[in-house]
């Protein structure tokens, strides 16, 4: 039930099919429980033992696997668990087959589009897993999203998470330089920011976190540490697959400074902190 996770509920709930939540605090389960009229359930296994589709929304790639040993336990055959979790590909397949044990399909489900994607249901979401288990569970999905990309295997939907976080790395990079830029030449940032966003050069960081950059204010939408996290499963990513991530590194790198800093807990934009004078 964080941020992603409230929202990502909330949409599913409107849509008439939430039957109830587990959360690790279950002060924040109870709450919304209240709030959505649906049940709250003291375990996971009590959860999986009645439903049959579970979805998971956590923060790291242990905390999946943890979830999976739990519902494993008591969840049905036929079921289908949807992690939407940014984790490896790697424990996305470690946890499908966990589950095939216990005639459970498992789809890797990651998605992008931040805080206001899970709270206005527009996020897109890459998956990867069994091909008609997705068609069962699409109108679900649909509830949480604006677009849904069948990406192949087990697996597949992390690496296309990966994909793009590693975008975003860039994005980041990219955006705070040429607004810190902007600054040291003078100009009206919030000019700068609509005329720019109107171009070849414009792009959702840019709208959505441009102007709150240039103000000093770093509400997370994205928080800089689950980035950093999702930028170290990309690098393991690469090294496995060959392949020079320059631009990774150096954010890796910029973000340990600013975590150094405390600042972790931040929107990814406090790189902007880094570049401005």
């Amino acid at each position: 039930m964080g941020a992603m996770g409230l929202g990502m509920a909330r949409n599913l709930a409107k849509a008439g099919y939430l039957t109830g939540v587990y959360n690790r605090t279950s002060d924040k389960a109870e709450a919304l429980a209240e709030e959505l009229r649906i049940k709250a359930y003291p375990t996971q296994q009590a959860l999986a033992e009645e439903v049959d589709i579970v979805l998971i929304c956590v923060s790291a790639d242990q905390d999946v696997l943890d979830v999976v040993s739990e519902i494993e336990t008591t969840i049905k055959p036929g079921s289908v668990v949807i992690d939407m979790s940014t984790v490896s590909s790697s424990t996305a397949q470690q946890a499908a087959t966990i589950l095939k044990t216990k005639q459970a399909d498992f789809l890797d489900a990651p998605v992008s589009g931040g805080v206001e994607g899970a709270n206005n249901g527009t996020l897109a979401m890459m998956v990867g897993g069994d091909a008609q288990a997705l068609e069962r569970v699409r109108p679900i999905l649909a509830a949480m999203t604006a677009r849904i990309e069948h990406m192949g295997a087990t697996g597949a939907g992390q690496a296309c998470k990966a994909v793009n976080q590693i975008m975003c790395a860039g994005i980041n990079q990219a955006v705070t330089e040429a607004l810190a830029f902007a600054e040291a030449q003078g100009l009206n940032l919030d000019k700068v920011i609509d005329v720019v966003s109107g171009g070849a050069a414009g792009n959702w960081f840019l709208q959505h976190r441009g102007k709150t950059m240039t103000r000093g204010i770093f509400t997370p939408g994205f928080k800089l540490a689950l980035h950093h996290k999702d930028l170290l499963i990309c690098r393991r990513m690469a090294r496995q697959a060959g392949v020079a991530c320059p631009l990774t590194e150096t954010t890796l790198a910029d973000y340990d400074r600013l975590m150094q800093q405390g600042l972790g807990n931040e929107d990814i934009s406090a790189l902007y902190r880094l570049k401005r004078k």
